[in-house]
């Protein structure tokens, strides 16, 4: 007999936990008319109507080409291994003439501010020829040095400094 009332107990909490309130036979959503059916137009329920950015997909530049140039110690070089990193985004770039980039150029921490700003100039301004000597408008392009003021990695390593030694090619 106990079985059968915690049975009963058990069942009738059951089934009070999971009724509710909402009516499913109403339309829970009406238009401005008042139709029901949620069917109107956006302006009239009150939603902004979704608008597609065409170039959402190129927004950050072309798909699995690295942004990063990263120089030797002292050096504005652009170094081999980076020749088609910088073809990817030149071919990008004169395939898309609407769209702009921002190279910044970075040192690491050794050196005063004055000369890492010129050399991170440097670093910006070689990456902006690359660009222009494959083709693409300079006026897409904008050269910018921060110096050693926005290190990558925190650091006096070696390899910490080697990492903020570079040149970024930021999509705008």
């Amino acid at each position: 007999m106990l079985k059968k009332s915690i049975f009963a107990l058990a069942f009738v909490a059951l089934v009070a936990g999971c009724s509710s309130g909402t009516k499913l036979n109403e339309t829970p959503v009406s238009t401005a008319g008042g139709t029901g059916g949620g069917t109107g137009s956006g302006a009239a329920s009150g939603v902004a109507p979704v608008t597609i950015d065409p170039n959402a997909q190129t927004r950050q530049g072309p798909v699995g080409v690295a942004r990063v140039i990263y120089f030797d110690f002292d050096s504005y070089t652009i170094k081999p291994e980076f020749q088609q990193l910088i073809d990817g985004h030149a071919r990008f770039l004169k395939a898309n003439p609407s769209r702009r980039i921002s190279i910044e150029g970075h040192t690491d921490d050794l050196g005063g501010s004055e000369y890492n700003l010129a050399l991170g100039q440097k670093r910006s301004e070689a990456v902006r020829r690359a660009l222009t000597l494959l083709g693409v408008n300079d006026s897409q392009i904008e050269a910018v040095s921060f110096g050693k003021e926005k290190p990558a990695v925190q650091g006096t390593s070696d390899d910490a400094r080697a990492q903020n030694r570079r040149a970024e090619i930021v999509y705008r």
